[in-house]
């Protein structure tokens, strides 16, 4: 028997409780990980809650992503002691997830742990992490090096955004950072920003081609930001999406792509193939500074999260929040 965090219904609530379940009691899949670590993210709080249409199906274990052992393993892929991580794919939402101290998990959802990182730091990094690595995976795919100009990072002070400043410094490139709190210059500058715009000067409808400005950019926003960023990007320059925090909507023009070859290249990281993830992992082991990574505020157990879930939905949460399902 194992604890794990249980999501059901009743009449239209979602209710949350930790239950002791049986091996049997999971999902028939290859892979069998006992869990040393998950994390909480703002997904997992409207899960939880139930303020959001997160989950798909129930009863959810809830848990966007995990990091443990393999101990039984069907797949050729993986074999008892193999150490995992598993971001994305869905987990938490459709399949159950990493709030529990046993999942089981299809071979393709994983990638082994980088040798030199444990499950505590790849559970920092988590899915926002992997993402901005994408990110600039995705400039380098586009020719973006460093000598070719600044880069710049919209909403930069978020999770993506400034884990994507830290590892384009760390790189060697000049990065801009568009942020719409001037509290946190700071924190971005130790992070390796070089220049500040804010996100009211960004949002500004802008003409569909703009003095050229940048070499290359990374957007978690969306909507006007994006439209403008593409209107200032540099002759041959390349624009990697992967947020929508200010909207869907994309208003621009085919200017920029045709007059000044510019490539929009977009970033998910919950498909992502597992070569190119494993790819990820490896570089964020070299090319992100530990200090990118902020406070982890705290480790809880699968006891706290209910309360927990409700903090961070009410924004009361500061920097990472580990989840031991085993503490």
């Amino acid at each position: 028997m194992f604890n794990a965090l249980v999501l059901e219904q009743e009449e239209g609530k979602t209710l949350s409780a930790v239950k002791q379940l049986d091996l049997s009691d999971l999902p028939d899949e290859d892979v069998l990980v006992k869990v040393s670590y998950s994390s909480l993210n703002y997904k997992d709080g409207l899960a939880i809650t139930g303020s959001g249409k997160i989950v798909h199906k129930f009863p959810m274990v809830p848990g966007i992503d995990l990091a443990g052992v393999v101990t039984e393993s069907r797949s050729p892929q993986y074999q008892a002691g193999d150490q995992v991580i598993m971001t994305g794919w869905s987990v938490g939402e459709r399949y159950w997830g990493g709030y529990s101290q046993y999942a089981r998990m299809k071979p393709e959802w994983l990638v082994k742990l980088p040798q030199g990182m444990d499950a505590a730091k790849a559970m920092s990094i988590g899915t926002a992490g992997l993402t901005a690595m994408l990110c600039v995976m995705a400039l380098e795919e586009g020719g973006i090096t460093p000598d070719r100009g600044t880069v710049v990072v919209t909403g930069a002070a978020g999770g993506v955004g400034s884990v994507a400043v830290a590892i384009l410094s760390q790189l060697g490139y000049t990065v801009a950072a568009v942020t719409g709190r001037e509290s946190s210059h700071e924190y971005l500058r130790g992070l390796g920003a070089s220049e500040f715009l804010t996100r009211a000067e960004m949002a500004e409808a802008s003409r569909p081609l703009e003095k050229q400005r940048w070499a290359g950019a990374i957007d978690t926003v969306g909507d006007t930001i994006l439209a403008r960023v593409l209107a200032e990007t540099d002759y041959r320059g390349t624009v990697a999406a992967c947020g929508l925090a200010g909207g869907y909507k994309l208003p621009t023009t085919v200017m920029p792509f045709i007059l000044r070859n510019v490539r929009l290249q977009g970033v998910d990281s919950v498909m992502c193939p597992v070569d190119i993830r494993t790819q990820a992992w490896n570089r964020l082991l070299t090319d992100l500074p530990d200090n990118a990574l902020g406070d982890i505020s705290s480790v809880i157990g699968l006891a706290d999260l209910p309360q927990a879930a409700a903090d961070i939905v009410a924004g009361k949460i500061q920097g990472r929040t580990l989840v031991d399902p085993n503490k």
